[in-house]
């Protein structure tokens, strides 16, 4: 008899483990391979970081898995392709990842009409979330950091500037976020030049600022590497020397890249919601981290930090709802999620969907022998200025 209750006992656990487990399906969209996979290197990196911490923390019998898919770089089809494929066949309860802002809106209908949650880790352009309901972003909007920046070089002697900018939906927002706050507090554009979104070769553009002589040129491009190639022919050209100032988005001084960049890169100014040089000890943590997992010498970028934060925000709501996910439940968790992040106190609007933080203004600086984005000054809590702009529109 003591035998059949034991056996009997041990077949009623398992029963009641196994209808406890659940596993919540994530599928990643992100870009793993082709010329601009730097990027999304780091994205997967600040995804894996984050899993292996804090895989510990999921409730008894729920875990995680992450369906991963290349996009293969901004391809709107394939991200299509790949988000039909992770929502009718593998099922997956979230979507996340997103490197471009064109795969992102390829996206945004199936996810409207699935009712799948998409998690934007990285893309950009500020109208994102407005085209679904399902969206929340927990990277940046492009406004966040330009508009600002724009009205801090008018106001510290920056008046003229030329704009060159990658020709996509990030390097418009750049153009017009900046030019919106330059021209508010006095300065002027001199001239505003667009590029294809590859460009290999910025010497015929740069020539051309220097032919305008403004007192600086604020720049974006969308990876890290042409960043760096950027940034050498702009000291190469004789910019730097003339007295130019070079200002830009984050991504044009990645932490990651700035090795790679060498002393040109001295003196940029941008501004961004993260630098792996902050003192906060939050991201002294995470930097340690960062470091045990992939080598002392490899430094986090933004896209690294702002994948660990998604997952973090993914985290919190398969920990809440115990991996029973429903789709409008994780929006109404997602729109009230606050989170102490390493970039300093984060949260989502829940009128816009969209992620709310710092913006610290930086210059790059050489630190005892290391190029490193200082922090000079911080806006606190800085919504997203575009939505600022077109409310009620």
């Amino acid at each position: 008899m003591r035998r059949i209750f034991l056996v009997s006992a041990f077949i009623a656990a398992m029963a009641l483990t196994q209808a406890m487990a659940r596993t919540v399906k994530v599928g990643i969209i992100n870009t793993y391979s082709g010329p601009l996979a730097s990027g999304g290197d780091q994205i997967e990196r600040g995804i894996r970081l984050y899993m292996k911490l804090h895989e510990k923390d999921l409730p008894p019998g729920v875990t995680i898995e992450l369906i991963r898919r290349d996009d293969t770089g901004p391809s709107p089809e394939i991200a299509k392709r790949l988000a039909q494929e992770l929502i009718t066949r593998d099922k997956v309860q979230m979507l996340a990842g997103f490197y471009w802002t064109p795969n992102a809106l390829a996206v945004a209908p199936l996810a409207t009409e699935a009712k799948v949650p998409m998690i934007i880790m990285n893309a950009s352009t500020a109208f994102i979330t407005t085209k679904s309901p399902y969206i929340v972003r927990v990277s940046f909007s492009v406004w966040q950091g330009a508009y600002p920046l724009g009205i801090w070089a008018a106001k510290n002697g920056l008046k003229s500037v030329y704009t060159l900018v990658s020709d996509y939906g990030p390097g418009i927002d750049n153009e017009m976020a900046f030019t919106k706050g330059l021209l508010s507090a006095g300065g002027t554009i001199v001239a505003a030049v667009r590029m294809p979104v590859t460009t290999p070769d910025f010497v015929a553009y740069l020539q051309r600022a220097k032919d305008v002589k403004p007192d600086a040129v604020f720049a974006f491009v969308p990876d890290s590497k042409e960043a760096a190639s950027l940034m050498k022919s702009f000291d190469a050209i004789g910019l730097r020397s003339d007295g130019v100032k070079l200002l830009g988005s984050g991504s044009l001084t990645p932490d990651n890249e700035l090795p790679a960049m060498g002393d040109a890169a001295i003196g940029t100014i941008t501004m961004q919601q993260y630098s792996a040089a902050a003192t906060r000890p939050a991201n002294l943590a995470f930097v340690a981290d960062y470091h045990a997992e992939f080598g002392a010498t490899e430094e986090p970028s933004f896209y690294a930090l702002d994948a660990y934060d998604g997952m973090a925000a993914i985290f919190h709501v398969v920990i809440a709802r115990n991996g029973d996910i429903d789709p409008d439940k994780t929006m109404e968790l997602l729109k009230t999620w606050k989170y102490d992040s390493p970039r300093g106190p984060i949260m989502i609007d829940p009128e816009t969907r969209d992620i709310i933080q710092n913006e610290y203004l930086r210059r790059v600086d050489k630190v005892d022998g290391k190029l490193r984005n200082t922090e000079l000054e911080t806006f606190p809590m800085v919504k997203d200025p575009w939505k600022e702009f077109n409310k009620g529109q």
